[in-house]
């Protein structure tokens, strides 16, 4: 997988945060500027952070299952999740955030090996070694689904950040 990659993508904002984002891999421009969450999908998802109150440079650290951009842009296998796990694992050792926010289906997969449809799981508290975790949409999905009525996924993923911002707050 790395063969086609032009960097590794490691993270982007507070190290210090409480709340740590864990996406699924870099696409093209994240590979190009070596951050996670730097397209249109990052712009979507910096909205909604700030829509639910937290700011993406001050709150939030922001990383990936995967640090590679996989070939042609495509979901990452199994076998790359699982050779990715252990800095991951790392990554949220030392960063030690309070709540994890798992964006997407295969950041659920890779940190609490729940597959399923996320729609199915999303917005449901979830644990993973003392941690709350939040499993929302995808920014990319919701660019494809931009309704922001009422029970639509945008408006979801919304309420779904608006909740662990008050679960920050309440454990301060």
């Amino acid at each position: 997988m790395a063969l086609g990659r032009q960097q590794v993508v490691f993270s982007r904002g507070n190290p210090l945060a409480r709340l740590m984002l864990i996406g699924e891999a870099p696409g093209a421009q994240e590979d190009g500027r070596g951050q996670p969450f730097v397209g249109r999908s990052g712009l979507l998802l910096d909205q909604l952070l700030a829509t639910a109150g937290l700011d993406s440079h001050r709150d939030v650290y922001i990383g990936n299952a995967v640090k590679c951009r996989p070939p042609g842009n495509r979901k990452p296998t199994t076998l790359e999740l699982a050779a990715c796990r252990p800095w991951l694992q790392q990554q949220i050792a030392l960063v030690q955030p309070q709540v994890l926010v798992l964006v997407g289906a295969t950041a659920l997969q890779a940190v609490l090996g729940l597959k399923g449809p996320i729609s199915q799981l999303r917005g449901q508290w979830q644990s993973f070694e003392g941690r709350a975790c939040m499993p929302i949409f995808h920014p990319a999905y919701l660019l494809r689904n931009g309704s922001t009525q009422p029970g639509r996924p945008r408006d979801l993923t919304r309420l779904d950040l608006v909740a662990v911002r008050e679960h920050l707050l309440a454990f301060r």
